[in-house]
């Protein structure tokens, strides 16, 4: 019996397995990890792909977009020469927060998304940026194109949960968010982790 291609007998690996876009660096793939209607923390687990509970949130603060990230990238070197106070990048997939005016509440999915800007966060010394996009297709935010089109009050509330999503009573939190960029530099951080991918696990 034959397939139509592209056709996959088993389920890719969300991190190895998808492309990283119909056409980076401005449309990207994401993979879904957390709905803004989440007060659990779940993360794809590294080895298996699947979707695993990483942490309930110990706060009310909940995530204010779609929040996963994109396949075949790698924040490395590369991405940390642009990020000038991380000592290097954290070893994961780009992170991307996707806007969408309709509520989307499922985790463990795809969609496509174009870049507008993004968030030079830092964690404990380490490359963490967090790529704000949109949904291509959406009816109120698909026509943006770059971060300073969007409301402040949502990068307000981004920055906010970056910010306080891993707050530990009577803990110090070595986070730091110390700028938002536009498109054009958020491209230039999604080809350095598609560098850095390609670097760790070949192309």
């Amino acid at each position: 019996m034959s397939f139509p291609p592209p056709f996959y007998r088993w389920r890719p690996h969300p991190w190895h397995g998808l492309e990283v876009g119909p056409n980076p660096p401005s449309i990207v793939t994401a993979y879904i990890e957390i709905t803004p209607f989440d007060l659990v923390k779940y993360e794809v687990d590294k080895t298996t792909g699947y979707l695993k509970v990483d942490r309930p949130q110990r706060t009310s603060s909940q995530p204010p977009t779609l929040y996963g990230f994109i396949p075949r990238t790698y924040c490395g070197q590369r991405t940390a020469k642009l990020s000038p106070k991380s000592k290097q990048g954290d070893g994961d997939p780009l992170d991307i927060c996707v806007l969408s005016e309709r509520p989307v509440d499922k985790s463990d999915i795809i969609l496509s998304a174009r870049i507008v800007g993004g968030l030079q966060m830092i964690d404990h010394g380490e490359a963490d940026d967090k790529i704000v996009a949109v949904l291509t297709n959406d009816n109120v935010w698909g026509s943006v194109k770059d971060i300073k089109d969007l409301p402040e009050v949502l990068i307000e509330r981004l920055r906010h949960y970056f910010l306080t999503y891993k707050l530990i009573p009577s803990e110090e939190l070595e986070v730091s968010i110390d700028k938002v960029y536009g498109r054009v530099h958020a491209e230039k951080v999604l080809k350095a982790t598609m560098e850095d991918y390609i670097d760790v696990y070949g192309g």
